[in-house]
């Protein structure tokens, strides 16, 4: 299919910035574009810290080059015509269909014709993002797991006017990630999100009910079922503000009262308790205040 020589990154919290370190440290060139210069530099530390904490658990030296090398091979910007270079570019923003509307109709524009768009999305249907475009063909789902770096799969989505050589383009630059692809159907939440979501949502209702507190509910899924971490504790990782947008998505597109957002999930998003990132969810990190 070719080797690839720019990768564009739109959007650069957690997910895009693990995305932009996964490419860069693959050998390729990365434009990482977000709307500020503020979001970028802390994509820059951040992207700075991953590669370190890389080289200190690596057993072996780690492909790619040091962190000097691999930071040059990506450039931060702030205008989506800087992808005018890129011939595969990986959408992150967040998870709304009219921002990511308006960032789609301008990728339109500066794209070469043959660039092929992936969104790395949670819920949001494949089919309709590349209804955005002129080029629903070069359109497919690319659901990345968090820390990006370190995940060895990822969910890849056909649309339904995504081609085989979409698909194929998009698994050949998994494979260049050293990552396998297993590609499933849209639907809302694939099928990862549409069960995640659900387990979280139900635990967060078991905590509410006081059935169980947290740590207890997680310690159960560990021990019972070999799961590394519990739902809860996945959640605060992947961001109750995201769990959220998640489950209020698969139920506004099932009209499925098994999805209805658990109340005390509704209010710790509303109060601020995100997870890991705002240093306070289901639990307690070191960086709150």
């Amino acid at each position: 299919m070719g080797r690839f020589t720019t990768v564009g990154v739109v959007g650069a919290g957690v997910m895009g910035t693990g995305v932009a370190q996964a490419v860069a440290q693959a050998g390729m060139d990365v434009v990482l574009v977000d709307t500020g210069d503020d979001i970028l530099d802390r994509a820059r530390r951040a992207i700075d810290e991953g590669l370190r904490m890389r080289r200190l658990l690596a057993r072996d030296a780690v492909p790619g080059g040091d962190r000097a090398e691999i930071q040059k091979r990506i450039d931060y910007r702030t205008d989506l015509a800087a992808l005018a270079r890129a011939d595969f570019v990986v959408e992150n923003i967040t998870e709304d269909m009219a921002l990511k509307q308006g960032v789609y109709e301008r990728l339109d524009e500066v794209c070469p014709p043959d660039t092929v768009f992936a969104a790395n999305t949670s819920v949001i249907s494949i089919t309709a993002i590349g209804a955005m475009t002129g080029r629903p063909h070069a359109v497919l789902g690319m659901h990345f797991m968090n820390p990006v770096p370190m995940r060895p799969m990822v969910e890849v989505i056909r649309g339904h006017h995504t081609s085989d050589a979409t698909v194929e383009r998009g698994k050949a630059l998994l494979d260049a990630l050293d990552k396998e692809a297993v590609v499933v159907a849209d639907s809302p939440g694939f099928v990862t999100n549409r069960v995640l979501m659900l387990t979280v949502n139900e635990a967060a209702f078991l905590v509410q009910e006081r059935v169980a507190e947290a740590a207890e509910i997680d310690r159960l899924f560990r021990g019972c079922f070999g799961h590394r971490m519990g739902p809860l504790e996945t959640a605060d990782l992947i961001g109750l503000d995201t769990i959220l947008a998640s489950i209020e998505g698969l139920h506004t597109a099932f009209a499925d009262s098994k999805y209805r957002p658990c109340p005390l999930l509704r209010r710790m998003v509303a109060a601020g308790l995100h997870g890991r990132k705002s240093g306070r969810g289901f639990y307690v990190y070191d960086h709150a205040k």
